[in-house]
């Protein structure tokens, strides 16, 4: 089923979210991405959730930031603890090594904490917060731990010192204009996958 802008719009301004679940085009064609053409490995993640949504929530919590930044697990790794990137990113958090390093993760020859769902996820809190910290903005964040705050920064300069995710748009890395859109769908997706006929794999 599609359903018009009004019905995900309204839909959207029902989860309960800190973070500002912004619909636009963009978003929009990010929620068809998940909800139709991607819709196997959506059901995969709907599974998985069951399983990981609970633990990534009560560690968020015990950290004060906001538990519906679950949702960057999906589009990180789909939830799999084990993925790697074709840049080395590694883990459902996809660390990249310097940072997991700096966020108290053991990476040697025989081990690979980015690999372990309960310490990255503990990891990715704290990376997350202290982003948080910096901007003071969680959709600034979110951009930040896809692209580096170096990026981010150099954006708001660009953007004449603006501080919304939307307006420094343009000027963001393309892979990160893409990174905030697709959280919202995904916690579009994850709350309203029944509505689209969606089911665990």
């Amino acid at each position: 089923p599609e359903f018009s802008d009004s019905v995900y719009i309204s839909r959207l301004q029902d989860i309960p979210s800190i973070i500002d679940l912004t619909y636009n085009k963009i978003v929009r064609n990010y929620i068809h991405v998940y909800t139709k053409k991607r819709r196997e490995s959506v059901g995969a993640m709907i599974g998985l959730s069951d399983y990981y949504f609970p633990i990534i929530e009560e560690i968020f919590e015990g950290y004060g930031i906001p538990t519906e930044l679950k949702y960057m697990a999906i589009i990180e790794s789909a939830l799999n603890p084990r993925a790697v990137s074709r840049v080395g990113a590694t883990g459902m958090w996809q660390f990249m090594y310097g940072t997991a390093k700096m966020y108290g993760l053991r990476v040697n020859s025989l081990v690979d904490e980015r690999r372990y769902p309960l310490k990255a996820t503990h990891s990715a809190a704290r990376f997350l917060k202290s982003l948080y910290n910096i901007y003071g903005d969680w959709t600034l964040a979110l951009a930040a731990y896809n692209c580096s705050p170096g990026n981010v920064n150099k954006a708001i300069r660009r953007s004449g010192g603006k501080k919304d995710f939307w307006d420094i748009y343009y000027y963001l890395p393309r892979e990160t204009r893409g990174y905030v859109p697709a959280f919202i769908a995904a916690a579009y997706t994850m709350t309203y996958y029944k509505d689209h006929n969606l089911n665990k794999a």
